[in-house]
């Protein structure tokens, strides 16, 4: 199934192979990956197998300017056999981030407000789980400007692809959370 989705300044859509140029561009940058888990991407080869083999297995959307086209990051929705987090298929975790010359324009939370109501609208899910690595204030920011609500912290956790153990804080949003939140803004 291909979505496609758009918000006031944004279009959120999936990734193709040809867009593994840009990717990397964004994705080299040691602001980036390392605060989200992963290692700076070392050449366009690298972010096109990336895109072939990881953001085709869940529903991963680029992150467009809707005016220009232009990819500005990655959100993504990993299902329940995806995710250690979720305890039933109702349930989903999502992820994101964002290249470092567009942080501090709102984008992600955006993106993320739109994924969210896709979750819970067209997937008719229940749950959303999130988490972040320590440190990483901008995600935490985002989770709680969605409306997260702060589950719990787990230390020692692996983070395989950087070979460390991390502290991860885990949050979750639930349907009826979302609904009341939702309701208020509109």
């Amino acid at each position: 199934m291909i979505v496609t989705l758009e918000t006031k300044r944004l279009i959120l859509r999936p990734w193709k192979e040809e867009d593994a140029e840009n990717l990397y561009e964004l994705a080299k940058d040691e602001r980036i990956g390392p605060s989200a888990g992963w290692p700076p991407h070392k050449s366009v080869s690298e972010s096109k197998e990336i895109i072939k083999s990881r953001f085709f297995e869940d529903i991963t959307f680029a992150v467009c300017k809707k005016e220009t086209g232009e990819i500005m990051g990655c959100i993504g929705i990993s299902l329940s056999k995806n995710s250690d987090l979720c305890a039933s298929e109702a349930e989903a975790e999502i992820g994101y981030w964002i290249g470092f010359p567009y942080w501090g324009n709102g984008y992600i939370p955006e993106a993320a407000a739109e994924l969210i109501r896709y979750c819970f609208e067209e997937l008719k899910l229940q749950k959303i789980w999130c988490r972040y690595f320590d440190g990483n204030e901008k995600s935490k920011r985002v989770q709680e400007k969605c409306g997260f609500v702060y589950y719990r912290t787990v230390h020692g956790v692996p983070c395989n692809l950087l070979g460390e153990l991390k502290t991860e804080h885990i949050s979750q949003l639930t349907l009826n959370e979302w609904r009341k939140t939702h309701e208020k803004q509109n």
